[in-house]
C-alpha cells in the first residue's frame, strides 16, 4: 500500500499497559484504532481483553486483536485465537511472529498454518507482525503463503526496512514507548506501542477489518 500520506493514529496494547486506561482521552488525542493482545499459544487469554474491548468499542474506536505465536501447533493456535476473539467484519486480526522469551518460538511452518486457517475461517488473511525475527527467518527469500498477509513492521529505527517478502509496510510500529522516534506517549494511555499507518485517517477507517 504505497501512499504519500502517513497517519500516526494506531496503538497496540496488552495487560502490560495496566487497567486504568482512558480510551476517551486517547481518541481525543488522535487515536483511531487499538489493537489488543488476545491470546498466546493454545490456551492463554489476555486477562484485560474482554473489558478493554468493550470500552474501546464504546468509545467509538476501531478494534483489532493479535495472537502471540508460540512453538505449538499453528492450526490449534489459530482456532484458539478465533474462538476467543469471535471477530466481526470490522475486527482487525494479526499474527505476532517474534521470538518467544518464555518458551518455544513459532516456526515458519506453523505461521503458515496459522494464517491459512484464519483465511479459511474468516475469508481474509490476517496481518503479519514481525521485525528482526522474520528478517532472520526468511533472509532475502519470499514466502508465497505469508506474502498474502498485509505486513506490520516492528522496527524502532528512523527508517523502515521491509523484508523482500512484502513490497511495503501497512503498519509500522516505530516505538515501544521508550525506544524509537517520538512521540512515545498517548494521552490516557501513557507510554505505549505506537504505529504509523501508510495512508490517511479516512483510508485507515475504510481499510480496517480487511
Amino acid at each position: 500500500m504505497a501512499s504519500a500520506s502517513i497517519s500516526n493514529s494506531v496503538i497496540d496494547i496488552s495487560h502490560h499497559n495496566g487497567t486504568r486506561l482512558r480510551f476517551d482521552r486517547a481518541k481525543e488525542g488522535g487515536v483511531l484504532g487499538v489493537i489488543h493482545k488476545a491470546t498466546q499459544g493454545e490456551l492463554y487469554v489476555d486477562p484485560t481483553l474482554v473489558a478493554n474491548r468493550q470500552r474501546i468499542l464504546d468509545t467509538g474506536l476501531l478494534f483489532g486483536a493479535y495472537h502471540f505465536g508460540t512453538g505449538a501447533n499453528g492450526v490449534s493456535q489459530a482456532a484458539h485465537f478465533l474462538d476467543v476473539v469471535q471477530p466481526t467484519e470490522k475486527t482487525l486480526l494479526v499474527l505476532d511472529f517474534e521470538d518467544n522469551p518464555t518458551g518455544g518460538s513459532m516456526s515458519l511452518e506453523e505461521a503458515r498454518a496459522f494464517v491459512t486457517h484464519v483465511k479459511a475461517a474468516t475469508g481474509r488473511w490476517p496481518g503479519f507482525y514481525s521485525g528482526h525475527t522474520i528478517k532472520r527467518a526468511l533472509g532475502v527469500a519470499s514466502d508465497p503463503v505469508l506474502a498474502n498477509c498485509w505486513f506490520w513492521l516492528a522496527q524502532y529505527g528512523p527508517t523502515p526496512v521491509v523484508p523482500p517478502c512484502w513490497t511495503t509496510w501497512t503498519l509500522w510500529q516505530y516505538t515501544d514507548g521508550a525506544v524509537g522516534e517520538a512521540p512515545h506517549e498517548v494521552d490516557g494511555i501513557g507510554r505505549c506501542d505506537r504505529n504509523n499507518f501508510q495512508g490517511t485517517e479516512e483510508a485507515l477507517s475504510t481499510w480496517w477489518g480487511r
